[in-house]
């Protein structure tokens, strides 16, 4: 993996955005897409605990979509993550990951993370176990949702991973 382009912006997604992240998760290819309309309420209501990662002429590349857990504020769910095909390989995605959580520990005292990875999702696997390892945090994982509770059709079962507690370097 080369670094992440010097020129690369990370930042708060704007209502705007909607549509790059709608097409981004499209290409994506692993991802469920959800509606358009959906992409667009994550960037108006969600942008606090999002990340969009723009190129040089400020066009999105990458995202990271989160929300706070209702019922436990000191942890992010990851929602969806997903890095334009011409900019994989270049750590965007991690920069992402790490920057979010980042600020989230310092906005929001954040103290762990959770995310869902369908078996054989090995780059997001990757991601968030190497993601455990930079931040000195343990990994467990259980089944969520066996794949018999999704009613659209054959869906593989969504394996929750919590990672935390994150290394108190993260909030600074």
């Amino acid at each position: 993996m080369t670094a992440a382009p010097a020129d690369l912006l990370i930042d708060r997604p704007a209502v705007t955005d909607g549509a790059s992240l709608w097409r981004l998760a499209k290409e994506s290819k692993t991802l469920d897409l959800n509606s358009s309309y959906s992409y667009l309420l994550w960037c108006r209501d969600f942008a606090a605990t999002s990340a969009v990662a723009r190129d040089a002429d400020g066009e999105p590349v990458g995202f990271v979509t989160g929300y706070v857990r209702p019922d436990d504020p000191r942890t992010l769910l990851v929602w969806q993550v997903a890095v334009d095909p011409a900019y994989r390989g270049h750590g965007i995605a991690a920069a992402l990951l790490d920057g979010l959580t980042a600020r989230l520990a310092e906005e929001l005292a954040i103290t762990g993370i959770e995310t869902t990875i369908t078996p054989g999702n090995t780059a997001s696997e990757r991601l968030f176990t190497s993601f455990a390892a930079r931040h000195g945090a343990d990994v467990t994982r259980e089944v969520l949702f066996q794949a018999g509770l999704f009613p659209d059709g054959p869906h593989d079962p969504e394996v929750l991973y919590r990672i935390g507690p994150l290394a108190p370097t993260t909030a600074h």
